[in-house]
């Protein structure tokens, strides 16, 4: 299906000054407007981005309340346990709490739950667990908003808990002693957009401020807190909230701080997965290094990244890294097989399709990894999708939409069918009963016929900006690097360029084309450029013009004195 291309609106004549001002190229100023950047300071901090005017981190909700209580049980050497998740902004907000708060050697333990048997968040045995274990404070990270019986479990046992999470409110709101979640309401910070592991940073940062005006460091030394800004990076980029204002500003610095590879768990992770740390870029933190976080999780069990992410020493650190990258290898095997059994059903049964909505389940498929095989059918197919496996007799799952298409409120108006599910608009977990699956499938269909036409499910590429082939140079290659860090809300452009003429190429790997291109109308004797076009449908029949081709224009990491175009979408 060819996509519908889609081209954005902003002020040409703010993208005229802004381009006059900056002495750039007219493509990057028209980029910035689209950001709500208008004027050359903002442009100037965007493009260079530094850790200056960050929001203090007492502007949070409840975070007086939070750091008094962790000082007190630092000072009483109480033990305190920190509760995470078991995704990537889980995983490094438990390792920046673990750092930050052993530099006071305090009495520290940390949980992570198990995704499949045990599921997302606190729940009333973990509350029972802590207390066997003696623990007179929980800290959650990336969790625990919802937690509303495990905190009242934890009351029972005396212990207190302090909330930190990014996930939304409920209606009804756990009784802890704080509740750190930017997304309150009543939460005057204006730091919606952090991740769990931003929660956690800030906590770390309103910590070191008091325990400074309490003497704390007068003894210890005061920590920098540069060396935890790799963890940020991580689990902000892992956790796809938008890459706007403080978020950008300390993934860029995060950034940085990888590349310094003084973490030995990175250091090892950096290895298995054959990246240059001096070359490091936000694409290789969201396709390498947050996939291998993620997979044990998936398959296995994320303590072990914890572990690794904490680990003192290169050798142990190096086993671990290696165990990862074979979970990751697992992790893509599993997926693979599931997405290749479900394109085998649609091709004996298309009409598994037809309703607008692909719904499948299968008790064999491996829960953990039903979200990703979900977003690569619906961004193929151009339809939500909704994938179930069988968990302690109840079916779990995972669901992924496209477009303008909110998976979540086609949940929540059948809701009565599920004992439980949450998310957001494009992405969803839910689990139900075997008996109210064929009632949901049908519901379902009749919710995305009913609040959405035709066009809705047609495939979009946005296009930032139509480019003639000379303009394709290093000098505005160069400028578009100054957008990085990518990420949510500030993704990598997207150009198009029309009639274009392969003059060689040939295929990696089996499946990925390279190319040397050339305007079609240039002679023999013109500029070229190298072009890349990963998996390929069809090796065999491979065109040699290009009526329009859509692509990401990039610096070569390995000769960044030279460009490439990496393929998104083409029409011969």
């Amino acid at each position: 299906m060819e996509p519908l291309l889609t081209y954005p609106r902003f002020d040409p004549d703010t993208a005229a000054r802004l381009s006059d001002e900056l002495a750039c190229h007219p493509v990057i100023a028209g980029l910035l407007v689209r950001r709500g950047i208008t004027t050359h300071h903002q442009a100037r901090a965007f493009l260079d981005p530094d850790l200056s005017g960050l929001s203090d981190p007492f502007t949070l909700k409840d975070m007086e309340k939070a750091v008094e209580r962790i000082y007190t049980a630092v000072l009483n050497h109480e033990k305190i346990l920190i509760f995470g998740d078991f995704d990537a902004d889980g995983i490094t907000a438990t390792a920046l709490l673990l750092d930050f708060l052993s530099q006071v050697d305090a009495d520290l333990t940390w949980y992570i739950p198990h995704r499949v048997k045990e599921g997302y968040g606190m729940n009333p045995d973990h509350a029972a667990m802590a207390a066997d274990m003696d623990v007179d404070l929980i800290i959650t990270v990336d969790c625990g908003i919802s937690s509303i019986d495990a905190v009242n479990a934890a009351a029972r046992e005396d212990i207190d808990v302090i909330v930190t999470d990014h996930h939304e409110p409920g209606q009804e709101l756990p009784k802890a002693l704080a509740l750190i979640d930017p997304k309150q309401k009543d939460c005057p910070s204006g730091l919606a957009y952090l991740a769990g592991v931003g929660v956690a940073l800030y906590l770390a940062m309103a910590l070191r401020k008091f325990f400074r005006e309490n003497g704390v460091w007068e003894t210890l030394g005061e920590p920098s807190l540069a060396p935890l800004l790799d963890l940020f990076a991580m689990g902000t980029i892992g956790d796809m909230v938008p890459l706007i204002r403080e978020n950008r500003q300390l993934c860029a610095a995060g950034i940085r701080q990888m590349r310094k590879n003084l973490r030995p768990g990175l250091a090892a992770l950096l290895r298995a997965a054959r990246l240059d740390a001096g070359r490091l870029d936000s694409d290789d933190v969201s396709f390498k290094i947050v996939p291998r976080l993620n997979a044990a999780g998936r398959i296995s069990h994320a303590r072990i990244c914890v572990s690794l992410l904490t680990c003192k020493h290169h050798a142990e650190a190096e086993q671990t890294a290696m165990l990862l990258d074979e979970l990751n290898r697992k992790r893509q095997a599993v997926e693979k097989q599931i997405v290749l059994d479900i394109e085998n059903r649609i091709f004996k049964d298309p009409s598994l399709i037809s309703e607008r909505l692909l719904f499948l389940h299968d008790p064999e498929w491996n829960p953990g990894v039903l979200g990703i095989a979900a977003s690569k059918l619906a961004r193929k197919h151009a339809c939500p999708v909704v994938l179930l496996s069988c968990v302690d007799d109840l079916l779990v799952g995972s669901c992924r939409s496209i477009n303008q298409i909110n998976i979540y409120n086609a949940l929540a108006e059948n809701a009565h069918l599920l004992e439980k599910f949450g998310g957001h608009a494009l992405a969803s977990g839910l689990t139900l009963t075997e008996k109210r699956l064929a009632e949901l499938c049908e519901r379902l269909c009749e919710h995305f016929n009913t609040h959405y036409t035709h066009k809705d499910f047609q495939k979009r590429l946005a296009i930032d900006a139509e480019l003639e082939f000379n303009d394709m140079d290093l000098s505005l290659a160069k400028q578009i690097d100054l957008f990085r860090p990518f990420g949510t809300s500030n993704p990598e452009p997207v150009f198009l360029c029309r009639n274009l003429k392969v003059v060689s190429s040939h295929i990696l790997g089996g499946r990925h084309r390279r190319m040397v291109l050339k305007d079609a109308a240039s002679q023999d004797n013109s500029p070229s450029i190298e072009a890349f076009h990963f998996n390929v449908g069809h090796i065999n029949d491979l065109p040699d013009f290009y009526s329009f081709l859509a692509f990401r224009l990039k610096l070569n990491k390995f000769r960044p004195d030279s460009i490439q175009l990496i393929v998104e979408d083409l029409n011969s």
